[in-house]
């Protein structure tokens, strides 16, 4: 019984590993950036057949997990967690942050000024617009207040939608 709770503990450690850089490598629920697919086929099917079983599931999991388990000894302590969600952080940012030069940098000198970065004044306009709930021109603290709530409100009702497909 100890031993298939610590089973069950390993895996689950190692598919929330695998959902971290699953998250890292642009898979995952789609965020600002749209709906994307959850996991690569490709990385799963490990001898290439077209079929994921669940022996290749489990194989993915567990090299997941070795590789954040950096001492080796087992188990995954608080430290090596916090180091593998910052090092899939990092990829992810650095993967951003060329994207959005590539993406807006006119003058393709490999930087981004600040009137390349505003650049899209419809999105502008239409974000303070949104804001703007009386139309007067400007924001009022209470219209930033009811916006800020707003977004809370959207990012509690997010994770309550993901806890339970969770479950």
């Amino acid at each position: 019984m100890k031993r298939a709770m610590i089973i069950s503990g390993v895996l689950a450690a190692a598919m929330g590993l695998t959902a971290v850089s699953a998250s890292a490598k642009g898979w995952g629920p789609g965020g600002h950036h749209g709906p994307r697919p959850m996991m690569n086929f490709e990385a799963f099917d490990a001898d290439k057949d077209g079929k994921v079983t669940k022996a290749e599931m489990e194989a993915f999991a567990k090299a997941k997990f070795t590789e954040a388990d950096t001492d080796g000894d087992g188990l995954l302590s608080q430290e090596e967690m916090q180091a593998k969600a910052l090092e899939n952080a990092q990829k992810r940012m650095k993967e951003r942050s060329a994207k959005m030069i590539e993406r807006k940098d006119a003058d393709k000198d490999g930087k981004l000024s600040f009137e390349e970065m505003s650049a899209n004044e419809k999105r502008k306009d239409k974000m303070f617009n949104r804001l703007d709930r009386d139309g007067d021109g400007a924001i009022s603290k209470e219209e930033f207040e009811e916006a800020r709530a707003h977004m809370e409100e959207r990012g509690h009702k997010m994770k309550k939608r993901h806890k339970q497909q969770d479950n």
